[in-house]
């Protein structure tokens, strides 16, 4: 496991599932973590668990579509931990529909938490990376964002967006020594999949060699190595994270 020591990781939507796992594996290795969400549920739980992991820990309540929340959480994380080194861009949101029956809201709302959201957390970070010249963000794209699929225009359009932002910020901050990577995880086990029939996972997992879902676990770790200095040649790259989904 990569070393996080005395680290200062920032991560937007972890208070369950890969944004959670991802903050777990980042506080067994030794990094203070501030974490957000859009809501206060949940906060305090994953609080608690970091903190048993010995990390210590920040938390607000963010709406990453607003950059005045995004300036001031960076802002806060600063005073708390004074630097910022990762940041992990992995808030996101889903309101599923075929195009044609797609409410205009809905596209919109999508889009601003998972591309715009993006966009700002990421300025908002720079502007401590650039001054320290140095710094690792990590974008949470998606299988789809490569692929396509029915019924998530909006969905797909934004992981597909940022996977365009990655490979620019990557062109742009890279003379600054801030690296820009992004993972796309595909089929990952978590308690809505665990809610599906036998017959149902068995036809999704038909198209995935390896035969199986992934773990939180499996994202968070491929998080850590593009963040970590093993990583540090690795700019403007989609690691995929898909069992072989798509290739």
């Amino acid at each position: 496991m990569a070393n996080f020591s005395g680290k200062t990781v920032v991560i937007t939507g972890a208070t369950r599932g890969i944004g959670l796992a991802i903050a777990e594996e980042f506080a067994k290795s030794g990094a203070h973590v501030a974490i957000c969400a859009s809501h206060e549920t949940g906060l305090a739980a994953a609080a608690e668990k970091l903190a048993a992991l010995g990390a210590r820990v920040y938390t607000q309540v963010v709406n990453i579509a607003c950059a005045q929340d995004c300036d001031s959480f960076i802002a806060n994380t600063l005073k708390e931990f004074g630097q910022i080194d990762v940041l992990v861009n992995n808030a996101g949101i889903t309101k599923d529909n075929l195009t044609v029956r797609m409410s205009e809201e809905d596209f919109d709302t999508v889009i601003d938490v998972n591309l715009k959201g993006t966009f700002l957390m990421s300025k908002a970070a720079l502007k401590v990376m650039f001054k320290k010249r140095s710094g690792s963000i990590v974008n949470i794209s998606s299988v789809v964002g490569e692929m396509g699929n029915p019924g998530q225009a909006n969905y797909v359009a934004s992981k597909a967006g940022i996977i365009g932002l990655t490979k620019t910020f990557a062109k742009e901050f890279g003379s600054r020594n801030v690296r820009v990577n992004a993972v796309a995880p595909g089929f990952v086990q978590t308690a809505m999949t665990e809610q599906l029939s036998d017959e149902v996972k068995a036809k999704a997992l038909e198209s995935v060699p390896l035969k199986r879902f992934a773990q939180a676990q499996d994202i968070a770790k491929a998080v850590m190595f593009l963040a970590s200095e093993d990583a540090a040649y690795i700019t403007g790259h989609v690691l995929a994270v898909n069992g072989g989904l798509y290739i």
